[in-house]
């Protein structure tokens, strides 16, 4: 068997062409006049028409400025360990308002960012972490520094 030899399983229906006689001629299934007799017509009015009044979304007003950003609950910012050593002392505390001013984040849409750290690089440093998530490694490579911290509280 090749592949000009192989017929479907069911033969495609043939489209029924509009104007040509017969049952669907002279006005093709449109009726005479009106708005849906004429060429520009669809079946169904464009998304959002509302017969005429004003479009639904045009009556909403216009959200400008800084303070409507995209909505999210929360701006994330991600940091690498290995950044840190540049930044930072031995035994420092890293928060991200101290990130804030040490110019490693920004604020996002005024808001201050949710910091996480990962465990790009190598951190050289003792730093105690506070007010930061992170990654599974970086838990491990300050895993002393965070319960001594916790036994301290």
């Amino acid at each position: 068997m090749q592949i000009h030899q192989i017929k479907p399983i069911h033969k495609l229906k043939k489209r029924q062409r509009v104007g040509r006689g017969g049952i669907k001629g002279t006005y093709s299934g449109r009726g005479m006049k009106g708005q849906g007799s004429r060429a520009t017509s669809k079946s169904r009015p464009r998304q959002g028409f509302a017969g005429g009044d004003t479009l639904p979304f045009k009556k909403i007003p216009k959200s400008r400025g800084s303070k409507f950003g995209p909505i999210i609950k929360r701006p994330r910012v991600i940091i690498g360990i290995g950044k840190l050593n540049d930044f930072f002392n031995d035994g420092e505390k890293v928060t991200p308002q101290i990130l804030l001013e040490k110019g490693l984040i920004k604020k996002i849409y005024g808001k201050m960012p949710e910091v996480k750290l990962l465990g790009n690089g190598q951190l050289i440093k003792k730093l105690l972490v506070e007010n930061c998530k992170m990654s599974e490694s970086v838990k491990k490579i300050l895993g002393s520094a965070l319960e001594s911290d916790k036994n301290n509280k």
